[in-house]
């Protein structure tokens, strides 16, 4: 459906305000860096024939960001936006994303959430039936985008409702214990109805025995994709290359370690574990001193 795609952006939290650029920020390149659009994955794509596609908005974003970064004013990109919208009376745009302010998020199920975005008063989103909406926020610190149908009436006024479906799998594994755990990523990751969350902790010695590094790699750039690397014997991470850095731990994974993981996910895991018989041992103790029921995970 061609015209049938409106683009919103998803705040972060409830109560999150939009940005607003100040001329007295840092013009450090850093700043403009962060300010970057980031370019979407193949697979944020909905395939829907939208018009515009999600990389045609990537691609008008980039422009306003080279301009405003030419014209060194950080006012430029709200300015824009703001004009805009002004020029035009529908509260929605399909050639730009809108940011609306979540205001309630409802579970359903285990992993089921409703969440309601506020509108202004009186507003309705002004879909037909059929059409759906991206949303656009940031997940595991990776942008994602995905199309989703609301469930509100498309006469519904003040707030629209979508539901969200959202599953966490913690992986665990040592050594050639990784193994098992690449077919279900992949399984994961090329189905792109499935929206379940992935954190794998892979344990080894050093950088250099970290197996299937290329393939690891890759599926880390999936949205909803994380890995993160314990090495017992690397001296420190300045050694490694830049792109494993901020996700690497020096040293073996312990209980402390393992609840700052489990702290980042997005909701209570179900964990996969598979490694030597003292690696599973001290895996399964560590979870249960951090109070997850042994129905909570699943030995290779």
């Amino acid at each position: 459906m061609p015209d049938s795609c409106i683009h919103y952006i998803l705040p972060q939290h409830v109560g999150q305000q939009d940005v607003v650029y100040s001329s007295e920020m840092d013009e450090s390149s850093d700043d403009w860096l962060s300010l970057k659009p980031v370019q979407p994955l193949p697979s944020q794509c909905c395939g829907s024939g939208c018009t515009p596609c999600i990389f045609d908005i990537y691609q008008k974003e980039l422009a306003l960001w080279e301009e405003a970064k030419k014209r060194n004013d950080k006012n430029y990109l709200t300015n824009k936006e703001t004009n805009k919208k002004d020029s035009n009376a529908a509260i929605i745009d399909s050639e730009m994303f809108t940011a609306f302010k979540l205001c309630s998020v409802e579970r359903l199920t285990d992993d089921t959430c409703q969440y309601r975005f506020e509108l202004p008063r009186g507003w309705t989103l002004g879909l037909t039936l059929g059409q759906h909406i991206v949303l656009r926020g940031t997940v595991n610190d990776m942008e994602l985008q995905r199309a989703y149908t609301p469930i509100s009436p498309v006469d519904m006024e003040d707030s629209f409702e979508v539901l969200i479906k959202y599953g966490q799998l913690l992986m665990l594994a040592s050594g050639t214990g990784v193994a098992p755990m690449l077919p279900i990523m992949q399984h994961i990751t090329g189905n792109e109805d499935d929206e379940t969350f992935v954190t794998l902790v892979g344990c080894f010695r050093n950088f250099k025995s970290i197996y299937m590094k290329p393939l690891l790699q890759d599926l880390s750039l999936y949205w909803n994709i994380k890995t993160v690397y314990a090495l017992s014997q690397e001296e420190t991470i300045d050694n490694l290359p830049w792109s494993y850095q901020e996700k690497t731990h020096i040293g073996r994974i312990d209980c402390d370690v393992l609840r700052s993981v489990i702290d980042s996910c997005r909701r209570k895991p179900y964990v996969l574990i598979c490694g030597s018989l003292t690696f599973n041992e001290d895996m399964v103790n560590y979870l249960k001193r951090l109070e997850l029921q042994e129905d909570s995970c699943f030995i290779f």
